[in-house]
């Protein structure tokens, strides 16, 4: 079946072209987020707290971290501490399926965030001044991803890499 515009004489592009087009630049796009997101990541989790050095301890206990927060009378405290955490990696859960095709699956997925989010909380309990390694705060991470995946990652993972 010829288009519409062959049968009227008139050369035009064809939409599937267009679409990889627009599908290529998103992905540029998706790219482009992912490197200011890192650099913007790295300032954030890497960066060492000098005076806080005496004040921070590591946790490798699950939930301890949370029962900390959830258990002070500042709702404030908690809900910035908990809610960062949430939202710290949730842009992995949309850029990840969106730059490769391989992550469109809940379970590799998780897998990528939970080991980029211990690779950053290990870096900052051995290496960085005034920073702690702390469980909860992969699991908080992870879950942030997820969440993100499953409400709108998934999708544009589909649409970037339809079939």
């Amino acid at each position: 079946m010829q288009s519409v515009a062959k049968r009227h004489g008139t050369e035009q592009v064809s939409r599937p072209f267009i679409t990889r087009v627009i599908r290529w630049l998103w992905i540029l796009l998706a790219l482009a987020v992912a490197v200011v997101f890192a650099v913007a990541l790295a300032r954030l989790t890497l960066r060492p707290m000098p005076g806080a050095s005496g004040q921070v301890h590591d946790n490798p206990h699950p939930g301890a971290t949370l029962r900390f927060y959830l258990d002070r009378p500042s709702i404030k405290e908690a809900v910035l501490e908990i809610g960062g955490n949430l939202a710290l990696l949730m842009p992995l859960g949309v850029l990840l399926p969106v730059l490769f095709d391989r992550f469109r699956g809940v379970i590799r997925l998780t897998l990528t965030v939970a080991l980029i989010s211990l690779a950053i909380e290990a870096v900052q309990g051995l290496l960085i001044t005034g920073r702690s390694f702390d469980v909860d705060d992969v699991i908080l991470n992870t879950a942030g991803a997820m969440i993100a995946y499953l409400v709108v990652g998934r999708r544009f993972g589909r649409w970037a890499h339809p079939g």
